[in-house]
């Protein structure tokens, strides 16, 4: 079936070849560098499989938000391992001339006193597609490229005639979300082997071991390790805390190539080598076979989609923000199945269940993301359905946002109960749909508690139930209207299961979205215990909503459109998001939901940048215009998103559904 999108661009969704021949694959088009000059720790330029454990990728910022990679520095301090929300880890640099023990920042000297062992670099010396990455680093004159599996990074430096050529480890960084190594070692197991493991907490709730086995092509010369800056004596071990680093020596007397092959594990050094051993089957030392191999499995992924028509940059934007619905979650779970719980125990994946899936919030993604997933990777969608179950039987609860399969207690709502009601009712999961249910029931009934140093569930969840909202003595106004959409799913979940009772029930309690909805001002206000509304409100204050304003909430009822288009008044709603579209078109719709400060008007309507608002040029056509929804998904499109390193998106792209948006939008499809 194909889709005609705007005068020239036509999408065919298929999965079978495309009757016009391309000169390109989908794959030709992706480029990993637009937007990494805006994009989180989770989107880089470097390498990965679909959703994979490994995530290797050039690093050069400070711990700062938005921090890993940002394309306009031109040094790289490292390679790191792992790029997953709040997750990081296990850093090489290869290094020659005078010893340091420090990475350096991005201003420090590149050579002589005070200088770290970082590189400068020139773009025209740098390569990526999905599956490879590669650059010529400057100081050490050295080119390094890298490739996975989903659990194995590799990688090929080419040294220069050089007698103190070595590899730098370290497994304390610089990441967007800082963490505590708590504990650390790093054994020389042979002169072309080490493994070790790191202990980090990260972001209050996720702490994590990161279990490695380090392997090389070419034997080292000597072992030699660090503790806070301090080279250790024992040049077989090295253990601490806080930063813990080894390097190994590589003298060479011509050019030569050294690869790196490394896999990791959450679970043990055994797991980390069992996946190092099962996924390199095959390939061996055979780097080069290994990228080809990438560049198949990435290209048979995005080819769900072909596109015929538009232009080279259509084609580019399209296929790169496919590429990053991909990107963003990350498999925590071993080859053979074993990982580790929310309460760090060892679990074993139950039945035929095949992945465990750590990442961001499905408050993040259901908008686009989980749809897109339904159409073109059915397969993701039921692994991210089984690690929900999993966690429930395991642990107790479903988890809005499983990184590290932990209990993040980000974001708002349990929005994860959007994408199993998908999955069962488009039969992509048939088994346990009665635990499903439960799980979710449980979600919207039972006021949670913490669990392992995690926060499951829906905080004030009785006082909702109590109230028919969330009071601002209790909590974010938004909570109401997350909560309602909670409600909603499970309602349709039961109404699949043919459970009539709790059907009418929740659908009648999915409308207390209506409670917070000022009677005479028609916008969503924060409401007292008592009933009354609050005589301070703001329209654009943050205050009492989650990452936006009234004015934006006011359009967030994705359960319930129609009816909140008829509350409003439909004239009203009409002049209502045309006049914030109007208002937020010289940002380029990216007018960022901040809170007035020092008494300055800040008017903020729009924001493409952030989910609240991904649904709003869609909201034309409920208000009868249909013609402007189709004027500003265009305007969206053309102006929020471009091809540039530097821009990319005008936003926080959260795991891919921006990205999504992008996708679907150019479909025809919400």
């Amino acid at each position: 079936m194909k889709y005609q999108i705007f005068k020239t661009l036509v999408i065919l969704l298929t999965f079978s070849v495309s009757v016009h021949a391309q000169q390109k694959e989908p794959v030709d088009y992706v480029d990993p560098f637009i937007g990494t000059s805006n994009s989180r720790w989770m989107l880089f330029p470097g390498v990965t499989r679909p959703n994979g454990m490994v995530k290797l990728s050039p690093d050069n910022q400070r711990g700062v938000w938005q921090g890993g990679y940002e394309y306009s520095i031109g040094s790289i301090h490292g390679f790191s391992h792992l790029h997953g929300w709040t997750m990081a880890g296990l850093l090489t640099m290869p290094a020659n001339g005078d010893l340091t023990l420090s990475a350096g920042l991005p201003d420090d000297p590149f050579k002589g006193a005070g200088a770290g062992y970082h590189s400068r670099f020139r773009h025209e010396d740098e390569k990526a597609s999905p599956g490879y990455y590669s650059v010529f680093l400057l100081d050490p004159k050295v080119k390094a490229e890298l490739t996975s599996t989903e659990r194995v990074g590799y990688q090929r430096y080419t040294f220069q005639k050089d007698s103190t050529n070595r590899v730098m480890v370290s497994l304390s960084i610089p990441a967007e979300y800082g963490y505590d190594l708590t504990d650390a070692v790093i054994t020389k197991v042979s002169n072309s082997e080490i493994q070790g493991y790191a202990k980090s907490a990260s972001a209050n709730f996720n702490d994590y071991t990161l279990h490695f086995v380090m392997q090389f092509s070419k034997p080292f010369q000597k072992f030699h390790g660090w503790v806070n800056g301090k080279e250790i004596g024992n040049y077989n071990e090295v253990k601490g805390s806080k930063d813990v680093g080894a390097y190994l020596t590589f003298p060479t007397l011509q050019e030569e190539q050294v690869i790196i092959r490394t896999g990791i594990s959450f679970v043990s050094i055994d797991q980390a080598r069992n996946n190092l051993e099962t996924e390199s089957s095959g390939f061996d030392w055979d780097f080069d076979k290994l990228v080809k191999e990438n560049r198949t499995n990435w290209n048979n992924i995005l080819k769900t989609i072909e596109v015929s028509g538009g232009t080279e940059t259509d084609h580019v934007k399209f296929y790169t923000n496919f590429y990053r619905c991909f990107t963003g979650k990350m498999i925590m779970s071993d080859n053979n199945g074993k990982y580790m719980d929310a309460c760090e125990n060892e679990q074993q994946l139950s039945g035929k269940r095949k992945a465990m899936i750590g990442g961001d919030a499905y408050w993040n993604t259901f908008w686009n993301l989980n749809l897109l997933w339904t159409l073109t990777a059915p397969d993701v969608v039921s692994e991210a359905v089984d690690t929900q179950l999993e966690m429930y039987e395991k642990t107790g609860w479903l988890s809005k946002g499983p990184a590290g399969i932990e209990y993040s207690g980000i974001m708002e709502g349990s929005h994860e109960m959007a994408l199993i009601t998908s999955a069962y009712l488009k039969g992509i999961v048939k088994m346990d749909a009665d635990i499903a249910f439960k799980a979710m029931k449980k979600n919207v009934e039972v006021e949670p508690e913490g669990l392992c140093g995690g926060y499951p569930g829906n905080p004030k969840i009785s006082d909702y139930a109590k109230f028919g909202y969330v009071p601002l003595e209790k909590g974010a106004t938004s909570k109401t209207l997350d909560y309602a959409y909670d409600d909603w799913c499970v309602a349709q979940m039961a109404k699949f299961l043919k459970k009539e009772k709790d059907y009418k029930f929740f659908m009648k309690r999915s409308e207390n979205w209506r409670n917070v909805f000022d009677p005479i001002t028609k916008y969503v206000k924060p409401r007292k215990q008592d009933g009354t509304f609050d005589p301070d409100f703001d329209l654009f204050s943050v205050k009492h909503f989650v990452e936006g304003n009234s004015w934006q909430y006011s359009l967030y009822v994705p359960h319930n459109i129609p009816g909140l288009v008829k509350l409003v008044n439909k004239d009203d709603f009409l002049k209502r998001i045309t006049t914030g579209f109007e208002k937020s078109e010289s940002a380029k719709f990216a007018a960022h939901a901040l809170d007035r400060t020092e008494g300055q008007s800040a008017e903020y309507y729009i924001n493409h940048g952030n989910e609240v608002n991904m649904q709003a040029a869609y909201l034309f056509n409920y208000a009868g215009k249909p013609s402007l929804t189709q004027y500003y998904t265009r305007k969206l499109l053309n102006t929020f998103y471009d091809d540039s390193p530097y821009v990319g998106w005008n936003g926080d792209e959260d795991e891919g559904q921006m990205g999504a948006w992008f996708v679907t939008s150019s479909i025809g499809l919400f």
